[in-house]
């Protein structure tokens, strides 16, 4: 009789995907099974992220919950991983001493193995947290019942130590997967009906994989390799930072019909002086240099962004700043958060001189302008016709079916089965912030 794992996921999607792995890798050898109800688990598993404040105590409040199960089942395993399980180590086990296994993000492939030897002994704590490289996608299992969009790790890790991020220190310094391997990965997705492909890393536009012939291949020319592969149509790639957003990445834009009209570039403020803080080592200037050019080569471009608001030492003149930069480019969807110190980054030692009163104020600012902007974007596709990728059956209503257009809006429209899976044309008639209507053309 299979057991159950139960896993719990939190933070980006990079973190998803991990979880996805994980859930591939003990299905592998046929013994376990999920279950969505964790008081049934034979084992828990708590994907972790710690890029939000208070992370640690998110954690442990978690862990609190799952002791009762355990003290109702002493043989049920509990593991941590993720962000948080690399960053803490072994103090976890000082507050949580019923926790058997704490694994990190570069060693979720030996989990198989931790669990069987926690299994003999229930009471033995294994901690596996170090940085092996990108061993674990030697063990990548095959995709496990694929959507009709998939994600795709292509490196991991970041080099950028900006001084807010936790990232480098929790992943590790960039590494990225031959360029082989993930072309294989792709082709075995399009085989599987995979038709949109979203290719994944901390800092994609750093990508240098190698190659069997022993070459480099770059981020712009793994973009054209996936969009050569029969079957698939549409490419996204998520995140990439502005220093290393180069000349021949604008140029995939030109000639790649296939990679979306949609960048995520975050620039996480307006003020030159909050940059050079966050060292991010651009200027305003030059990344709205980025954006022109893009625009040149891809006119009907969309930017979404990630914003950081109250950073320390962001006086008024800053965030008025970034709320000029959000107007002059007019962003699509984007990412706003309240800084909070992350322990260890060099931020966390600046002295921050914005109120929590002040912080909550200028998000919401900042919040109410991008919402308007997101919905600029939307009634300008008003009466046009999207080309929409159908990924299913819409969950707020049976009787209709939702896809995405390249600039991933969600459409909901009357549609047959059939068309699951498939590119079709839908003219918007309507829609609000986060989705939108259509009829099929």
């Amino acid at each position: 009789m299979k057991k159950k794992m139960y896993i719990k996921t939190w933070g980006c999607q990079m973190n998803e995907y991990d979880s996805s792995m994980i859930t591939g890798i003990l299905k592998k050898d046929n013994s376990y099974e999920l279950t969505t109800y964790p008081e049934q688990a034979d084992i828990l598993i708590l994907n972790t992220c710690s890029i939000r404040e208070k992370a640690q105590e998110k954690v442990f409040h978690q862990l609190g919950r799952w002791k009762h199960i355990k003290e109702k089942n002493p043989n049920v395993i509990i593991a941590v991983g993720g962000c948080v399980a690399t960053q803490e180590g072994k103090k976890i086990y000082k507050r949580a001493k019923y926790v058997n296994i704490i694994f990190g993000t570069q060693t979720l492939h030996r989990l198989s193995k931790m669990i069987k030897i926690a299994s003999q002994d229930n009471k033995k704590h294994i901690i596996d947290i170090g940085f092996p490289k990108i061993e674990k996608f030697d063990y990548l299992p095959k995709p496990y019942l694929p959507k009709i969009s998939s994600f795709v790790s292509i490196m991991e890790g970041c080099n950028k130590y900006c001084s807010f991020c936790i990232v480098p220190y929790t992943r590790g310094k960039e590494v990225s997967r031959p360029c082989d391997d993930i072309i294989l990965e792709i082709v075995s997705l399009a085989q599987q009906g995979v038709r949109e492909i979203n290719l994944l890393g901390q800092n994609v536009n750093a990508y240098q994989g190698k190659k069997l012939n022993g070459t480099i291949c770059k981020f712009a020319e793994l973009i054209r390799l996936v969009a050569e592969i029969h079957g698939i149509d549409r490419i996204r790639f998520t995140t990439s930072h502005p220093i290393e957003f180069t000349d021949d990445i604008i140029d995939v834009y030109r000639d790649t019909p296939k990679l979306v009209s949609l960048l995520h570039l975050p620039v996480q403020s307006g003020s030159d002086r909050i940059l050079k803080l966050m060292k991010r080592r651009y200027t305003v200037l030059e990344y709205k240099k980025i954006i022109k050019k893009l625009h040149h080569v891809r006119p009907n471009i969309q930017i979404s962004s990630d914003f950081i608001v109250g950073f320390p030492g962001e006086t008024q003149q800053d965030f008025q700043q970034t709320i000029q930069l959000i107007d002059d480019v007019k962003f699509d969807i984007s990412y706003s958060f309240i800084y909070s110190p992350r322990p260890g980054t060099p931020a966390s030692k600046l002295y921050d001189n914005v109120t929590k009163k002040e912080k909550k104020h200028r998000l919401y600012i900042l919040q109410d302008l991008i919402n308007k902007q997101t919905e600029y974007w939307n009634k300008k596709s008003f009466h046009t016709t999207q080309s929409v990728l159908v990924e299913g059956i819409s969950k707020k209503n049976i009787m209709q079916l939702y896809g995405k257009t390249e600039y991933n809006r969600i459409v909901h429209f009357t549609g047959r089965p059939n068309m699951i899976g498939q590119f079709i044309n839908l003219k918007i008639t309507s829609g609000y912030r986060n989705s939108l209507q259509g009829t099929y053309c």
